[in-house]
């Protein structure tokens, strides 16, 4: 076992390929540390995956990646960790965006179904794309279905004709909302994949500063859409924010070329330092809980 750590892995219960014990094995097999499964809006799949970290030895934390959207940034994505995933108020609130999204994807299939037709084509079935879902279905798995049935040839043809052209709204937590959800739950939020939200180091400076207000605890400095200089930006800037630093490669399935768990697109490499400052975020939380009382 190395020093290393992946704090941001899909699985099964949201977009990813393999399940939760699937991915726990593969840490292993890496010799990772600690692994965080961080599915997106659900936690169905935090159960089977400290299940497996017993089993192979690995530290599991517990986490979720949640939508959400502040102000005129729309989908951004905040990580929870460290928190009672059977927690009522997580519990319920999830349930209703699981419940949203079920409805959003039926729409998106039926979409699809009309355009497959109107092609002289057979529609999906929403039982056989439904059992491609080991938690929440989402597009992906709709997208699964039409490689499979010889729709298209791969994921981009899928949604490249299909998937986008027939797309329904999304729903977001608004971010406040959605911090407070993390800490009541009793752990800590972490801006995710800071080069995704496409805005200037100033900006997201600026940004920073207004989450912080909110409550933001920590940066996913290291990340697979940033090369070692701009992980180096991203550490300096939380660490001039006190805020605490993670990192994770975003893994959602093995294929060639692609992202790897552990590794990203190769260069990085994740200390167990992450998981101790999660941890000590979330004890400095329940010291000030406390205080408070």
């Amino acid at each position: 076992m190395n020093n290393y750590v992946d704090l941001h892995l899909h699985s099964t219960f949201s977009d990813g390929v393999l399940t939760p014990t699937e991915l726990v094995a593969g840490a292993a097999d890496l010799g990772l540390r600690a692994i965080a499964l961080a599915d997106h809006d659900n936690v169905d799949g935090i159960p089977e995956a400290l299940a497996a970290g017993r089993k192979y030895g690995v530290e599991i934390i517990p986490a979720v990646e949640l939508s959400v959207h502040w102000q005129d940034q729309n989908d951004l994505h905040l990580l929870g960790y460290a928190f009672d995933h059977e927690n009522a108020a997580l519990q319920k609130a999830l349930g209703e965006f699981r419940d949203f999204r079920a409805g959003r994807n039926q729409r998106i299939l039926a979409n699809i179904n009309l355009r497959l037709m109107a092609e002289g084509r057979q529609p999906l079935d929403f039982m056989d794309v439904s059992r491609r879902a080991g938690g929440t279905l989402g597009r992906p798995h709709i997208g699964q279905a039409l490689v499979a049935g010889g729709y298209v040839r791969d994921m981009e043809e899928a949604f490249i004709r299909y998937l986008v052209p027939c797309n329904e709204p999304k729903r977001f937590f608004p971010l406040a909302e959605a911090i407070s959800l993390i800490h009541t739950a009793g752990g800590c939020s972490v801006l995710a994949h800071p080069p995704f939200i496409n805005v200037s180091d100033n900006r997201l400076s600026e940004l920073l500063d207004e989450f912080i207000a909110l409550g933001l605890d920590g940066l996913e400095a290291h990340s697979s859409g940033a090369g070692n200089d701009g992980i180096d930006r991203y550490i300096t800037m939380a660490r001039r924010k006190n805020l605490i630093v993670t990192g994770g490669s975003d893994f959602h399935q093995p294929v060639k070329g692609g992202i790897v768990m552990g590794a990203g697109r190769g260069n990085l490499k994740i200390p167990y330092r992450c998981v101790e400052e999660i941890r000590e975020a979330v004890a400095r939380r329940v010291d000030q809980q406390s205080n408070d009382l």
